[in-house]
């Protein structure tokens, strides 16, 4: 294999009868979608104008950066100028539009979701066209869905948000993981990306719409298997009390022993 000039996505010996030029104005789309919420991120943190493009830059074109980078190829964000360009054009928008995005937020997130799907799906299908293995795949299809969040978060010193709870990786893993066992089962049909697709859109939306996600740590540690199946209601994600924590006694008011007066004189 070639290196220098690795498979393009979707070829017709991976997924035959798909519009190159649609998977990319689709993946144009997401890459806007994921440098809005960079942009905001940027906001929020009080960042200044181009902090808030470079942050939004980098939530747009750092997953499928990263896994170029681990398939060891050069970044196909960096050899199309118009994945750098949409990004920086989200990272400009989004301080002048900030109102009218943060009143439009349910939709971005929607779109943030069919994002994911489709970074997701084409992260394992370059992967399958690079000849990786099955887990290789699986994981690099994630990474490119969720890299770009991660580093938001870091960059503006915050817990990523995949591991803070919440349904975003596993349904980046299960639409990955759906394409690449379609592919080694022998289907190399449309039907396996679209599906994977799908899946982890709809597994994102069922999420953030009934607050889905697993446990925390700390309250698994403290409750065991109870923490999966919390009483209906009850936020699940944090234990009720913080695990080693120093115990806090409540001040009391300190009463003075009552003393004798002076003596007074006959």
């Amino acid at each position: 294999m070639n290196v220098a000039n690795p498979p393009r996505l979707f070829t017709p010996s991976l997924v035959p009868g798909v519009n190159a030029t649609l998977v990319l104005v689709l993946s144009l789309v997401g890459v806007f979608v994921f440098g809005l919420s960079g942009g905001m991120a940027g906001v929020r943190a009080q960042l200044d104008l181009f902090g808030a493009m470079l942050l939004a830059v980098v939530v747009g074109i750092a997953g499928g950066t990263i896994r170029d980078l681990l398939i060891g190829v050069p970044p196909a964000t960096f050899r199309d100028w118009r994945y750098l360009a949409v990004a920086g054009g989200a990272g400009l928008i989004a301080p002048f539009a900030h109102p009218a995005i943060s009143r439009l937020r349910g939709w971005i997130d929607v779109l943030d979701a069919a994002g994911l799907g489709l970074f997701c799906v084409v992260g394992a299908e370059t992967a399958l066209a690079h000849h990786l293995g099955f887990a290789d795949c699986v994981i690099l299809g994630a990474v490119t869905g969720i890299g770009g969040g991660m580093l938001r978060d870091i960059l503006v010193r915050e817990i990523p948000t995949i591991l803070r709870g919440g349904f975003y990786a596993i349904p980046a893993l299960c639409g990955a993981g759906i394409v690449v066992t379609a592919y080694h089962t022998g289907d190399h049909t449309v039907i396996a990306p679209i599906g994977g697709a799908v899946v982890c859109f709809l597994m994102r939306v069922a999420g953030m719409r009934y607050g889905l996600g697993l446990p925390s740590a700390a309250a698994v540690a403290e409750a065991g298997p109870r923490a999966f199946f919390p009483p209906s209601g009850l936020e699940h994600h944090r234990p009720a009390v913080e695990l080693d924590a120093p115990r806090v006694e409540p001040d009391r008011p300190r009463v003075e022993p009552d003393r004798p007066g002076p003596a007074s004189g006959d």
